[in-house]
């Protein structure tokens, strides 16, 4: 006896419930929404902390740090220079004093130092050292703001561990908002285009927006759980309203499609839902699946955006294949009005492939030919990404349009020793490890990696066990002999001098930190590349019963991964276009966006092949040969698969006019990619291959032989069906 799986009609299922249930599927769906407003009201979203950011050697060191309590305080600076850039004079040693004077009155600021002159004398350095519970730098900078204004020849100016982040994470903040502020418009335009009806347009909108906030409202809680990043509801929202828009456009464009063949309401849905439905399902699973690979390499933000993207998805899905065909049940013909005149009749005139069918008719004619041009094209993008360098975020990757980022920037260039910091931490018998600290304190000063005006202090815990010593730096956070340094430290000195007498030591601080996130993410990158193929080529084997289509998708999707991360690295490392995007080449790639890139592409892309490769494998099974097979398949689904993508394109595009570099990148490798695989890797290479390889595309699947029609090839590019 045949096995039964009871999910494999389940869209199917789902759909004809809330088809001939309408008004039970549409109010439990808004109870949902409801639910979770409520809870998103109602349940504090715990927010990630600095421990849940610690990671390898550098992790254990502010570990120890904080179990002895040796954390330093945070510290703000103030920077004193010449407004027209010359030396100092005693009034700006004056303006110096009075405002430490001002700054140590506070009672968030605990002690402040001397006005220290830099090499030159063209700039003064106060350093304001904060409470251990002061999180808000605002005070001091309303002090040092009133102290410019009282010396307008004097540019005063503060930066330090708040102002800087407070500046970044503002700027975060309105770049994320304007990119949704766009977004949401930019939606509702293509979709008034792909439609030409107002209800039409608005119902894939409508869905994706009550999917985002189903999933925030969801987070809430969750965060208790896996610790929400503060951007990670930004990415539920760009994430949501991209899968979202597709599936209720896959949908929709399909039961639109049966009732103008004739069928009834109800019929159109329940065949929307077993063809599309199911490729939604296909594909749903197969962006959750790319996106779980953000897990094998764990942390804080990976597990965060993970988490989010993987339940919008998720909620998503669910609505498409339940209260959608509810919708359309109850809407019937009335999803067509209001009808915009011009969009309705361009639509009209346009018709069934549009476009497409021209760009395929070579294809079909020539699909060798149209394969090795196509393949020579993506490949040679897909070259740069060989010498991809990547590294964390710093100071050079920060826009200057942030006054503090650019304020640090100037007191490291005259500050040098301001700048970048190593931490060693150490436990053992106090004596022996104080002593080792001193001695490595000695080595540090006449090595050239590291700069010791002053006798640096050690500091010992409370309990004599764990003691710490700081070592600055002559080097930018940007610049190269940082990592060198650090690794010069673990390596030489450290072991030589604490190894004697302790095994628990640890090198740490923000160079390190870097240091480990780049190592860690440079390790995992092709594991996760690996993990992610390998589990989507899996979902493709087992949907399409097909070792050749699993394969075959699993190439494209690594071409769309090498073209992505090719760009990104003509574009950001090597600067091509920095001019018209309005940015300072920064020579490398940001560590973490070469992963957040990778799944959300080969996540998204899967959408719209999976829809495709599911209307050709309808044809084949209605007996037709490979070529006209694959020829009908994309001209049917020409028009979706194009308002997919452009839906995809125009959001994170928005994302490369933004001021963060980080969005910039983002922005550009999805837009890009997005844009080249929808047209020539699914439009061009993709067919090629399935023509050349024909019925054996679906091995170990045997096609049916045609039944009632009678297929006539004209030429190799021309087939047709007449009634046999």
């Amino acid at each position: 006896m045949a096995t039964h799986n009871p999910f494999a009609n389940l869209p199917l299922r789902a759909a004809r419930w809330s088809a001939t249930h309408p008004w039970r599927a549409i109010l439990a769906w808004l109870l949902l929404v409801a639910v979770a407003v409520l809870l998103a009201m109602s349940v504090p979203t715990v927010t990630t902390t600095d421990a849940d950011y610690r990671l390898g050697e550098s992790g254990r060191a502010d570990a120890m740090i904080s179990a002895a309590g040796l954390e330093h305080p945070d510290a703000e600076s103030v920077l004193i220079t010449s407004s027209s850039g010359g030396v100092l004079g005693d009034d700006a040693l004056a303006a110096a004093r009075g405002l430490a004077g001002e700054l140590a009155a506070l009672e968030a600021v605990t002690a402040v130092s001397e006005p220290a002159w830099s090499q030159d004398r063209t700039a003064l350095l106060l350093s304001a050292q904060l409470a251990k519970d002061q999180d808000d730098a605002e005070p001091l900078q309303d002090l040092t703001a009133a102290a410019q204004e009282r010396h307008p020849d004097l540019e005063i100016r503060q930066a330090g561990d708040l102002s800087v982040d407070a500046g970044i994470e503002n700027q975060v903040g309105e770049d994320l908002g304007a990119a949704e502020g766009i977004s949401l418009p930019v939606t509702v335009v293509l979709m008034l285009l792909a439609f030409g009806a107002l209800i039409a347009a608005g119902i894939p909108v409508l869905l994706a927006v009550t999917s985002v906030a189903v999933t925030i409202g969801i987070t809430a809680p969750l965060s208790h759980l896996v610790h929400a990043e503060s951007t990670v509801s930004s990415m539920i929202v760009l994430i949501g309203m991209a899968v979202g828009v597709d599936y209720s456009l896959f949908y929709l464009k399909r039961e639109r499609e049966e009732r103008a063949a004739g069928a009834t309401t109800l019929d159109a849905v329940e065949i929307a839902a077993e063809t599309s439905g199911h490729s939604i399902m296909v594909s749903g699973l197969a962006v959750i699946a790319s996106m779980a690979g953000l897990y094998v390499i764990g942390g804080a933000t990976f597990n965060s955006l993970a988490t989010g993207a993987i339940l919008v998805v998720g909620v998503a899905v669910l609505g498409s294949i339940t209260v959608l065909p509810a919708l359309l049940a109850k809407l019937g013909r009335w999803v067509d009005r209001p009808r915009v005149p011009l969009l309705w009749r361009l639509n009209r005139r346009v018709g069934r492939g549009g476009l497409s069918r021209r760009i395929l008719a070579p294809v079909v004619r020539h699909p060798a030919l149209a394969l090795l041009i196509s393949s020579a094209a993506v490949l040679a993008l897909c070259v740069p990404a060989l010498g991809m360098k990547i590294h964390s975020a710093n100071l050079d990757t920060l826009p200057g349009t942030i006054p503090e980022v650019q304020t640090y920037r100037d007191l490291v260039d005259r500050f040098p020793q301001e700048g970048s910091t190593a931490s060693v931490v150490a436990t053992g018998e106090r004596r022996e490890v104080r002593a080792a600290l001193a001695d490595l304190r000695e080595r540090a000063r006449s090595d050239a990696d590291f700069v010791v005006e002053a006798p640096a202090p050690i500091e010992t815990s409370a309990d004599g066990r764990t003691s710490r010593l700081t070592l600055a730096m002559p080097y930018a956070e940007s610049d190269p002999r940082v990592d060198d340094a650090v690794t010069h430290l673990r390596t030489d000195l450290v072991p030589a001098t604490l190894g004697p007498v302790t095994s628990t030591y640890a090198v740490g601080g923000g160079p390190a930190e870097a240091l480990d996130s780049s190592d860690r993410l440079s390790t995992y990158l092709p594991i996760v590349i690996g993990f992610v193929l390998m589990l989507t080529m899996l979902m493709m084997a087992l949907s399409f019963r097909s070792v050749p289509i699993a394969l075959v998708s699993t190439g494209l999707n690594l071409v769309s991964v090498g073209v992505a991360f090719g760009l990104m690295t003509l574009v950001f490392q090597h600067g091509w276009g920095h001019q018209l995007l309005d940015f300072t080449t920064p020579g490398l790639i940001i560590d973490w966006i070469p992963l957040f890139v990778l799944v959300v592409l080969v996540g998204l892309s899967m959408d719209y092949h999976v829809f495709v490769l599911s209307r050709i494998r309808e044809h084949v099974r209605r007996g037709l040969p490979a070529r006209l097979a694959v020829e009908e398949g994309l001209v049917d689904t020409a028009g979706v698969v194009t308002s997919a993508a452009a839906v995809m394109v125009s959001v994170f595009a928005i994302f490369a006019t933004l001021s963060m570099l980080e969005m910039k990148m983002m922005g550009v490798g999805l837009s890009a990619a997005i844009l080249i695989d929808a047209t020539v890797i699914r439009l061009v290479m993709l067919p090629a291959i399935l023509i050349l390889l024909g019925d054996r595309a679906w091995w170990p699947q045997r096609p049916q032989r045609p039944v009632g029609e009678r297929v006539v090839e004209d030429d190799p590019a021309h087939v047709r069906l007449v009634d046999a």
